[in-house]
């Protein structure tokens, strides 16, 4: 085979995706996608709400109804973002990604309808503990 096909089939597939489509979409179907959207809205501005008055506090999302969903981007002034995102997964076990664009960055922030609020509060308390703090060096 001599095109762009050859590279087509590259391993064994996992099975777990797609014996799990028929339970993720009953799930779906079953809280339906409007009480999906508004629980991740609340559960964004559970953590945003919190923070968001702190000077150094950047909220790259908007928290305007309509504007966006459960997903946010924020930045705290003069800390790294990915050394954010690595503190956060090393002292709390908090995964986050941290972005680094030209014209921003930040660590974004990705809850589900299954995240807790203890998990969003412990969030919370992690930033402000880094707003106080900082990162401790390595």
């Amino acid at each position: 085979m001599d095109d762009i096909r050859k590279f087509e089939e590259i391993g064994t597939h996992p099975a777990a995706n797609y014996l799990a489509i028929g339970d993720a979409l009953t799930f779906h179907q079953g809280i339906g996608s409007k009480r999906k959207e508004a629980r991740l809205i609340y559960l964004r501005d559970r953590w945003a709400r919190r923070i968001e008055n702190h000077d150094r506090i950047r909220l790259h999302t908007s928290l305007r109804p309509g504007r966006a969903c459960g997903i946010a981007t924020v930045q705290i002034e003069e800390i790294d973002s990915s050394a954010l995102a690595s503190h956060l997964w090393k002292k709390y076990r908090i995964f986050v990604v941290g972005i680094k664009h030209p014209e921003f960055e930040g660590i974004r922030v990705t809850p589900h309808v299954y995240t807790t609020l203890e998990e969003i509060d412990r969030f919370s308390e992690a930033m402000e503990d880094v707003l106080k703090n900082g990162i401790p060096k390595s």
